[in-house]
């Protein structure tokens, strides 16, 4: 009978230098009344509000010791954050190697909105998709 040997193999897998999205980082939307929204939400849903929305937090499946973060925001109806799309909402859409992925959109002939700007909390740069859509892309910190 033939002997099984237990091979052990530690190397580790190279990073994933792929310029992509990898989840979702924030989804924004008008209301008339962002303060009344958010209070709506927190005594009908519970969700924990602050100025700017709620975050929910989760972990990496394949790294659980990533935590990542995704933003609710009701946004004033008519908001300029969202120009120049005209639809009443937006996602973030959270990016690894962002300064590739523009590179690559550039090259794609995606419409880019502005130049990355960098933020202690990451970076963001803002496009256009195919339907008029504005995408904000993020790259947290580390």
């Amino acid at each position: 009978m033939e002997e099984k040997q237990n091979i052990t193999d530690n190397s580790t897998a190279a990073p994933d230098t792929t310029p992509k999205v990898t989840g979702i980082g924030g989804i924004f939307f008008f209301t008339d009344n962002p303060k009344e929204t958010r209070e709506w939400y927190a005594k009908n849903l519970g969700l924990e509000v602050n100025d700017w929305g709620s975050t929910f937090e989760s972990r990496n499946l394949n790294n659980p010791d990533e935590i990542n973060a995704l933003q609710w925001s009701p946004f004033k109806s008519g908001s300029e954050y969202f120009a120049p799309s005209k639809k009443e909402f937006m996602i973030n859409y959270r990016v690894q190697h962002i300064e590739k992925l523009v590179k690559k959109l550039k090259e794609n002939g995606v419409t880019i909105l502005d130049e990355i700007a960098t933020y202690d909390y990451g970076k963001f740069v803002h496009i256009m998709d195919a339907d008029g859509n504005k995408i904000e892309l993020w790259e947290p910190s580390l």
